[in-house]
């Protein structure tokens, strides 16, 4: 006979480099004969895979915690696990505050989750939040059959910026790459299972500086070679710093037609003072050069951004400043939220702006964003793009994909199926989605 399956309900926190972790945490988990489900009602072991870029990020999961426990009393045997960048900076005070975890295993040593769940086993409670020296991604299993056309892929991890918001460095460690070998190795593999997008994926994945043949590689190298598998036509990156957009780089959004027209390029704010404050070392000017360059390349890219409001010490003249800066880009989307203190980092015991200015500065800055985005859209209408179809809509007949741009489309039509990558003219806007006819 052998073992009954096991379920594995994994909640996943914040970036898609969590979503890249939950995936590998469910293959690793997958080995002892977990499958995953979606109830955690019906699961033998729940995972939290957590994310510490917000406030009240760790306030959070021992909440979630708190809504498991009536599951632990219910069926004593349900192991619980805490993952991510909370468990790398929380660690034992998890084991303490709450009884019920039985594992906590940090960013950069969820490989070792198998061995972990059999120290469970043992009456264990394991801690593993190190630094491992070996590779976590050479002692994870092999990556099942896609279930769907698109994919994200891990090819750099950490951070060395330091920017005084940013937990990030605390929780990740320092920047790492993989090497280009593994890379494209692992792409070929999901390209065979029929993924036709991959989204790569980094803390600071312009940083990317892989051991290749012929030296180190950087992310414009990199994207040049994936970009010769046969069957992958589509790749995109994310997140960038603005300091290390290479030339290379820049050049290759306007050469390789594989690299879709879409970056995400984070400035976090328009004041050179408050960019100073942050630890940046960029400029606004520098910021809008480097934007200039990147259209010059790649004219009809569509760019997003991050911006903190209220940062501490940050003046009205500061936030006007970030106003502008806006308006001079005009940005395709862009993710805008009010500063809130990680702890351990420079900018967490400096005082900050009060709340409701920065509350109000926060709105006028999101209404600005949502008018270009707005904008942008409507622009939309009339175009040609490519839609990569990845899920049938809500409605009959209806199906869901990207365009280049990164918007999500609306079809209305019974010939699409998953994984068609088709050309559609865009008839409507929505406010976060537009709809279109198949040509």
């Amino acid at each position: 006979m052998t073992d009954a399956v096991k379920k594995l309900h994994i909640k996943t926190y914040g970036c898609q480099m969590n979503v890249y972790d939950s995936e590998r945490m469910a293959e690793a988990m997958g080995a002892k004969g977990y499958a995953l489900t979606d109830d955690p009602a019906e699961a033998d072991m729940v995972l939290l895979n957590t994310c510490h870029i917000r406030e009240k990020a760790a306030e959070k999961v021992y909440s979630d915690l708190g809504r498991l426990r009536p599951l632990k009393d219910a069926k004593p045997d349900l192991k619980i696990g805490v993952a991510g960048c909370v468990a790398q900076a929380e660690g034992e005070e998890i084991m303490r505050r709450m009884p019920l975890v039985d594992l906590v295993v940090g960013s950069q040593a969820y490989h070792h989750l198998p061995k972990m769940v059999e120290a469970v086993e043992r009456g264990e409670r394991p801690v593993d939040i190190e630094f491992p020296v070996e590779d976590k991604f050479e002692h994870l299993p092999e990556r099942p059959m896609a279930a769907r056309p698109t994919a994200f892929l891990t090819v750099q991890e950490g951070c060395d910026k330091f920017c005084a918001f940013c937990v990030v460095p605390y929780t990740r460690g320092a920047e790492v790459s993989r090497p280009v070998e593994r890379i494209l190795g692992e792409a070929q593999k999901l390209v065979a299972k029929g993924v036709k997008e991959i989204t790569l994926l980094g803390q600071n994945v312009n940083g990317y500086h892989g051991a290749g043949p012929e030296g180190v590689w950087g992310l414009g190298r990199l994207v040049r070679a994936l970009a010769e598998i046969p069957g992958l036509e589509r790749i995109r990156y994310t997140t960038s710093h603005p300091n290390d957009m290479t030339d290379d780089l820049i050049a290759a959004h306007g050469e390789e037609p594989k690299l879709m027209p879409y970056l995400h390029l984070p400035v976090q704010s328009g004041s050179d003072r408050i960019l100073k404050l942050m630890n940046r070392k960029h400029t606004a000017e520098a910021y809008l050069r480097l934007v200039e360059r990147i259209r010059a390349a790649r004219p009809d890219i569509l760019l997003s951004s991050d911006f903190i409001s209220g940062f501490p010490g940050e003046t009205e003249q500061d936030h006007r400043d970030t106003l502008a800066l806006i308006a001079a880009v005009g940005y395709g989307s862009a993710f805008s939220f009010k500063y809130s203190p990680r702890p351990g980092t420079p900018a967490a015991d400096r005082s900050g702006v009060d709340a409701e200015t920065a509350d109000r500065r926060l709105q006028e800055l999101q209404a600005l964003i949502s008018r270009q985005q707005h904008a942008t859209q409507e622009a939309m209408v009339g175009r040609e793009v490519s839609v990569l179809f990845e899920k049938p809509g809500r409605l009959p007949g209806q199906w869901i994909g990207k365009s280049d741009y990164l918007h999500s489309v609306f079809v209305a039509a019974e010939g699409p199926r998953q994984g068609d990558l088709v050309r559609v003219r865009i008839t409507s806007s929505a406010q976060n989605s537009l709809a279109g006819e198949l040509l």
